[in-house]
């Protein structure tokens, strides 16, 4: 199938990417952040037509953040829809990347026609449009040309990478010589980057670099090697550019002694930052801070452990690291990795914090001088004085109840004992509330006291950001959001879970709110998988606050905590009064999707309270909440995500898709039963959510409650959710045919006609060993429904996208 064919064929953008692929018969591809992405090319595609300018400057701000950070960016970049193709030598964007005047947004997406004019007249001469109708063969061929060039843009050696390129030079080269002494590897790795791979740049090392032909020879002494394989060695020097300048050699061959390979293990800690996660760091803070940043700031860890996460400094002599334990501190010291650290045993939630809450460094005398003096010449705005940045990734423990605070955190995050009772949350609990309670805010908190114009950079959860339990910290803390990234909890070997973790840097220097902001992706290998928006509580309303809240009255009902089942607590039990003219009261506890799971119809009160009377007059607004709640699967992104109030209108056709998504759902408990035994007497409860008559069920008896078909008498369904009122009726039907044995009967609370939605299902899925029910039809109706909805929820501003 020609490119033309496939490209007319494609419904979607991934149709049109998989076109292209296919068609160029591209090798190594990578679909992320980047549409496509070989090593070679990168690719920006859409599925409509669109301007090519405009597609380029989306694709430059990936390149231009890829060369920030020093990573590997392709000879050639290429943008395509389905009628067009456009291909340009990297080399030409070159200059826009490097020009600091251009206003670059974070985000590829909120590229548009203004960065589109400004990057005209740079680039719009060198490259090639090929309308693919009539030029196909042109595109593909001059396509392929440039992959076979195998044209690179190599990243350069400087103080700021060195010790990331080090580790990757022995992954990638020098465990391909043979080499028993690893101390030799720092000699060998200076005498390849000091070559230009055709003459020595720097004379009188240690080691030689020679080549036999094409292949790389090492000699250090009588010693000789050779690479068992030389595909690494190619594949390093197409990432990176030899020699390092001039005016970084000898720089750089001072710090050749701090130089061994990093084993994990070694630094390996309660709150370990793995290795990989923090060369993404590293990268994030040249991209920000720009590439003379280790020479330029004061680096503060008050966290550090064992260091892990200076490990990829190669500037230490800026370096303060400090940590509760006297042990750490021993470890640190004893590793030749942190030469020229300054390294000290601190307690930053507890010394040098006095009886007021203030920074007073003769408490404990423990602060180094210089650092004591830089810091303060920063708060002085002292000429020439270096700013500081705070690097850390401090303990995620929290104290909400007795558990955590004696220091058996539940998630196992290691919380230490006493999380809020450290002098720092004492003194400032009333200007930070419940933020005081988690031991990374308090680092936060005592940061913005003595430090308050320093870089913060920091590991942490999101909840300090986008938690609505923690506004009145961000009344109090206030900075601006410079850049950062998430990455997956599972990159963390000492963390469960599946949440995201942001590395942020702030500018804590500028007073300014917290607002939304968009954070690039990494998967638990550091990889970056897309974009995602964040949304600050602060900014929309929540949907907890959507739906006006019935008041409680003084009738007694029985409490639930499941469809059929009676309450067994004692302690805190709610779910025990009704309301005025309730038909059912829905659990939907905390507002976040991780917490979304927790979402639940009854016909009766529940025994653990967080929730709604649902009534004639919200019952719309119920079905949304519950379906919008339920619809989205929570991942370990998304996890933390706010419900929003909609953004726009909603429209009739969406508000029943909703009540009837509701109505066949699972967490529908709804119910009519008798004999529940609670409090030593028995009690009914009354279904109201019975979508279908008693004659077109073949119902035997009379309904307690005909509500919901007088409710949704006048409503017009869509084709999707009629399909599943239509299957769905089938199975009522079938199970008041069905005459079932006694223990189904009992267990399901099936004396009386009102049967619920729970109560059918799964009284028909007990039976099936005797009459097998298909409910193969209406869960592919039911799997339509959700299908139409889901995308719906973003679209309405349920969730950010």
């Amino acid at each position: 199938m020609s490119l033309t064919t496939a490209l007319a064929r494609a419904k979607t953008e991934e149709d049109v990417k998989d076109a292209y692929i296919e068609t160029l018969g591209l090798k190594g591809v990578y679909k992320g952040l980047v549409d496509i992405q070989t090593p070679e090319i990168w690719f920006e595609a859409k599925e409509s037509p669109t301007p090519p300018l405009l597609m380029f400057a989306q694709l430059l701000v990936y390149v231009r953040a890829a060369f920030k950070r020093g990573e590997a960016i392709p000879g050639f970049l290429c943008v395509m829809d389905r009628e067009k193709a456009a291909l340009m030598a990297t080399e030409h964007a070159l200059p826009l990347i490097k020009d600091k005047k251009l206003d670059w947004p974070k985000a590829a997406s909120a590229a548009d026609m203004t960065l589109a004019v400004q990057i005209a007249p740079t680039i719009e001469t060198h490259f090639i449009i090929y309308q693919i109708d009539d030029y196909e063969a042109e595109f593909i061929k001059a396509t392929k040309d440039a992959i076979r060039q195998g044209r690179i843009i190599r990243t350069p050696i400087t103080p700021d990478n060195l010790r990331q390129v080090f580790d990757r030079w022995v992954d990638m080269v020098g465990v391909e010589l043979g080499v028993e002494n690893e101390a030799d590897y720092a000699v060998l790795f200076f005498a390849d980057i000091m070559h230009d791979g055709r003459d020595e740049a720097m004379r009188d090392l240690p080691a030689r670099l020679l080549f036999s032909g094409n292949k790389p020879v090492f000699i250090i002494g009588a010693d000789q090697y050779e690479l068992a394989s030389e595909r690494g060695y190619r594949n390093f020097w197409n990432i990176y550019h030899r020699p390092p300048e001039k005016k970084h050699r000898h720089y750089l061959l001072e710090r050749r002694d701090s130089l061994l390979p990093m084993d994990e293990q070694k630094f390996k800690g309660a709150f370990y930052t793995p290795l990989h996660i923090v060369d993404k760091a590293y990268d994030q803070l040249t991209a920000t801070l720009g590439k003379n940043w280790q020479k330029k700031y004061i680096v503060w860890d008050m966290c550090a452990g064992v260091g892990n996460l200076e490990a990829k400094h190669s500037n230490l002599r800026n370096v303060y690291m400090s940590t509760l334990d006297h042990e750490d501190v021993t470890i640190m010291r004893s590793n030749p990795a942190f030469a020229g650290a300054e390294i000290f045993q601190y307690d930053y939630l507890n010394d040098d914090v006095d009886d007021f809450g203030q920074i007073d460094y003769d408490l404990s005398g423990k602060l180094p001088q210089a650092l004591r003096k830089a810091i303060a010449d920063a708060r002085e705005g002292k000429k020439g004085a270096k700013p500081i940045l705070v690097l850390i990734n401090p303990p995620y423990a929290e104290a909400t109840n007795d558990n955590t605070a004696k220091g058996v955190a539940k998630d196992g995050s290691g919380a230490k004992k006493s999380v809020a009772k450290t002098r720092i949350a004492a003194s400032l609990k009333a200007d930070y509330g419940k933020a005081t309670n988690e031991l990374f805010a308090q680092f936060v908190a005592r940061i913005d006291l003595e430090l308050p114009s320093a870089i913060l950079a920091m590991f942490s959860t999101l909840k300090y950001v986008i938690s609505p339990t923690l506004q009145k910290f961000r009344n109090t803390w206030r900075a601006r959001l410079l850049d950062g990234f998430v990455v997956h909890s599972r990159a963390f070997d000492s963390v469960p879970g599946n949440f995201p973790i942001a590395f942020l840097v702030w500018d804590t220097s500028v007073n300014s709110e917290i607002t939304d902001f968009d954070a690039r992706v990494l998967d638990k290998d550091g990889q970056e998988v897309c974009e995602k928006s964040f949304v600050v509580s602060t900014g929309r309303k929540l949907l907890t606050k959507w739906i006006e809240r019935p008041r409680s009255n003084r009738e007694e009902v029985v409490p639930l905590k499941n469809a059929l089942t009676t309450a067994t607590a004692t302690k805190d039990l709610r779910g025990t009064r009704w309301s005025d003219n309730a038909i059912a009261y829905m659990w939907c506890n905390s507002n976040d999707l991780q917490q979304a799971n927790k979402t639940a119809l009854f016909s009766s009160g529940f025994n653990g309270g967080h929730g709604i009377f649902v009534t004639e007059e919200n019952l719309w607004q119920a079905a949304i909440v519950f379906s919008v709640r339920r619809l989205i699967k929570r991942t370990w992104l998304n996890d933390r995500d706010q419900f929003l109030q909609p953004s726009q209108p909603l429209t009739d056709e969406f508000k029943s898709d909703c009540l009837v998504w509701m109505l066949f759902n699972g967490s529908n408990l709804t119910a009519g039963a008798d004999e529940l035994r609670w409090n030593d007497r028995d009690w009914s409860i009354t279904n109201h959510f019975i979508p279908f008559t008693e004659g077109e069920v073949g119902a035997k008896a009379r309904f307690e409650s005909d509500f919901m078909v007088g409710y949704m008498a006048d409503m017009e369904f869509s084709a999707k959710a009629q399909a599943v009122l239509d299957e769905g009726r089938k199975l009522f039907q079938r199970f008041q045919a069905t005459s079932f044995p006694n223990k189904i009967r009992q267990e399901f609370k099936l004396g009386r006609a009102d049967a619920g939605w729970y109560q059918i299902r799964r009284a028909l899925e007990a039976y099936s060993d005797t009459e097998l029910t298909d409910f193969g039809p209406f869960k592919a109706a039911y799997s339509d429904l959700s299908a139409k909805l889901r995308p719906q929820v973003f679209e309405h501003g349920f969730l950010p996208s």
